[in-house]
């Protein structure tokens, strides 16, 4: 099963206030994690993977800063989005953080932490199409953005943020690439 990207899942973003570019950025990660969701061979909930990473963004209507993932996660339970979705909203901040750094962030002190598959390429889907489209780092093609993915995060703070965060995200590209059928 294949996800195609619904015209009124983009009017749900242009109402909420979510602007014309974080949709773009937002259409850009449905496309990647939907690449690489059936990259992997496994069975996965295409869906989930698309319309999560579709709005994953969602609470950048309101705001920009670090609580958007929660600010969208509300606005999505208010929208009649599933919690399966949400939670992706929710947790998607530094790649799904732990209570202690939740805490240290000022957001609720809980456990962000992803548990499924589908989490984690959104998540990875979303670092890779930053890396992709920023500009900082020169690529020959997106391809090159997964194989040089540790070399980017350990040497561009903006990608690793911290070590908690650089060592979830190097994780997720091992369980990921491990996963994909070349």
């Amino acid at each position: 099963m294949t996800y195609e990207i619904s015209k009124s899942d983009i009017e749900t973003l242009r109402k909420a206030g979510v602007s014309e570019e974080d949709i773009l950025h937002c259409r850009k990660v449905a496309k990647k994690a939907s690449e690489i969701a059936s990259g992997t061979g496994a069975n996965l909930d295409m869906e989930l993977v698309g319309r999560g990473a579709l709005y994953h963004d969602l609470g950048k209507a309101k705001t920009h800063d670090m609580d958007h993932g929660r600010v969208g996660a509300e606005l999505g339970t208010q929208l009649g989005l599933p919690k399966e979705i949400t939670d992706i909203m929710e947790k998607h901040i530094r790649g799904g953080l732990t209570e202690e750094e939740a805490r240290e962030l000022n957001l609720p002190a809980r456990d962000y932490t992803l548990t499924r598959l589908e989490e984690r390429i959104v998540i990875y889907a979303d670092r890779l199409v930053d890396i992709i489209t920023d500009g900082i780092i020169e690529l020959r093609d997106e391809r090159e953005a997964e194989e040089r993915f540790e070399e980017i995060l350990r040497t561009a703070p903006k990608y690793g943020k911290n070590d908690l965060t650089l060592a979830r995200y190097l994780g997720y590209h091992k369980e990921i690439q491990g996963l994909m059928k070349r």
